[in-house]
């Protein structure tokens, strides 16, 4: 007799999509999980949604909805599907911020965020008085993480220089800064993004 607990639909807010993606499809052995991951969620995405919801199962099917970005056109596609799913299916919808969604789809699901899960360390360099080897070795310690992470990063380091050292930021410091969440969104490489931010802070000095 099945005695696994069924997860009902919702939408999880997290940085980290594809570990979610790996904790449930273990959770949710041995029933059917199917996975849509995607760094932009587009039309074509929803139509293979879809056409999936509605191959029908004698037992509850999850459909994993996952993405970075999500258009808006995909997204209303969805709409009557996510309010009334075909019979033993289930929607769980991940993505990296609340704000992405529309409103009308996020009115359809409970939203459980884990965000909080997945917070950085604290900066520990000056960026007043940060040099060049200092650069580097904060490259060489953070040489292998994810996108996402990064991102955390430069939220950390803005956080560090505006609020911990108290620095006005240059009109180039700034723009650094919006550039940096543009770059790690087309998949630049990690180490390269937060070398522009931390080299814009050592090339001040002096």
């Amino acid at each position: 007799m099945q005695t696994h607990k069924l997860l009902k639909g919702h939408i999880l807010i997290s940085d980290t999509i594809e570990e979610e993606i790996e904790r449930l499809e273990n959770e949710l052995k041995p029933l059917r999980v199917v996975s849509f991951f995607e760094e932009n969620f587009k039309i074509e995405h929803a139509k293979l949604v879809t056409q999936e919801a509605y191959i029908s199962e004698a037992a509850t099917k999850y459909i994993i909805i996952a993405a970075t970005e999500f258009t808006t056109v995909a997204q209303n596609s969805l709409l009557k599907l996510l309010e009334e799913p075909p019979v033993n299916i289930e929607f769980i919808i991940i993505s990296p911020t609340k704000s992405n969604l529309l409103p009308t789809v996020r009115s359809r699901l409970p939203i459980h965020s884990q965000k909080q899960k997945h917070k950085v360390e604290a900066i520990d360099i000056n960026l007043a008085r940060v040099d060049y080897k200092e650069v580097f070795d904060f490259l060489k310690k953070h040489s292998h993480i994810s996108k996402n992470e990064a991102k955390l990063y430069v939220e950390a380091l803005f956080y560090r220089a505006t609020v911990v050292d108290k620095l006005i930021l240059s009109q180039r410091q700034l723009d650094n800064f919006d550039l940096a969440y543009r770059l790690l969104d087309l998949n630049a490489r990690v180490q390269s993004v937060l070398a522009m931010l931390l080299m814009s802070f050592a090339g001040e000095r002096g």
